[in-house]
Order: structure tokens, then sequence, then C-alpha cells
């Protein structure tokens, strides 16, 4: 049977390798995540970066990124690309891995992942107790949002992304979540 400490002795033998991979604990197994390519992990910055703006001038809660481990009840161990707790649920940040369900998960699909495995990771987010769920792909341009109740939402460029029930008026165009590409003017500023 694989514990959290077994997870410990694992991660311990990447960071001294000097290898960037994160690793899970799902279902008493290992998982090892590799790093998410750069069109991912710039749509999961500039996520965060928007959703912090929001959040932290009216102390909502707490934003994370894909380094921090969150520990579920079903005692699984995994990091999310962006996820958000309410203030009232987590009102300091432990040194640890957090002992929480998240209240919005957020999966960006990387170029060598599928979308299945990501929308059953999300669905699991929301059984445990998640309030909403976004899956981000970035080959079809799309937002996929799940809630506890109700059915799928799926937005695409001309669409506006909200979470009212978590972050009431907040907006964001979905356009803004895809990489820009810049002018050759601008890229001789």
């Amino acid at each position: 049977m694989m514990r959290l400490k077994d997870l410990e002795k694992v991660q311990k033998t990447f960071k001294e390798a000097d290898q960037d991979y994160q690793v899970e604990l799902e279902s008493e197994k290992i998982i090892i995540v590799g790093p998410p390519d750069i069109v991912s992990s710039e749509i999961g910055i500039r996520l965060s970066a928007f959703l912090f703006l929001w959040v932290n001038p009216r102390r909502l809660g707490r934003v994370f990124g894909s380094a921090g481990g969150l520990i579920l009840p079903d005692a699984n161990l995994t990091a999310p690309h962006v996820s958000f707790v309410r203030a009232a649920r987590l009102r300091q940040s432990p040194r640890y891995f957090a002992e929480v369900v998240p209240d919005l998960v957020v999966e960006i699909k990387s170029q060598s992942d599928r979308i299945k495995p990501l929308e059953k990771k999300i669905k699991h987010f929301i059984e445990l107790g998640a309030q909403v769920g976004i899956l981000i792909d970035p080959d079809e341009e799309t937002v996929t949002v799940y809630r506890q109740e109700g059915e799928l939402i799926v937005l695409g460029d001309e669409d506006i992304l909200t979470v009212p029930e978590l972050f009431p008026g907040w907006e964001l165009p979905i356009s803004e979540l895809w990489s820009p590409i810049f002018t050759q003017a601008e890229t001789k500023a």
C-alpha cells in the first residue's frame, strides 16, 4: 500500500536528481507528471494572474499554482494547474500540503495530455466537494465549466468566463487566456 511517506521519498529522489517532475498519488499509485508545455504554462500563469488580481484585494481566499500539492479526503495527493480555496476554509496556508478540496479547480490540457483523464480528474474534484471545475483546451481554444449542479458550459473565444458563486462581479474574456502573438513593432520596443 502506497502512502504519503513513500511519495515523499520519490519526490526527494527527483529533487536530488535535479529533475523537474511532479509526483501525485492516485488510488495508491504514484503518478509522475512532467512539466506542462510552454503554452499550457503561459495560460496557467495568465489565469492565475487574472484571478489573483481579483481575489487578493477582496481577501476572498487563496489562489494556488500547479506546484501546490493538495491532500484530498480520499488520501490522494494532487496538484491542479490552478486552484482556489475560500478564505473561510483556509485561513492560513500550511507549510506542508494543504488538506483541503479546493472550491475551484482548473486543469489545462498540455500537448501530450488526453481530455478524458482531465475530465475525470475534474469530475472527481466536484464529487469531493469542489464547487467549480474548469478544463482549458488550448488546441480547441475552449473552456469547459463544470459545476456541482447543472450542465457543462463550453465557452469559446467570443465568450466571457464568470464564476459568480466564488468571484461575484469577476469577468474574464476567454480570448485573454490565449498566448498573444506580438507584432513586429512590439518586438522591437
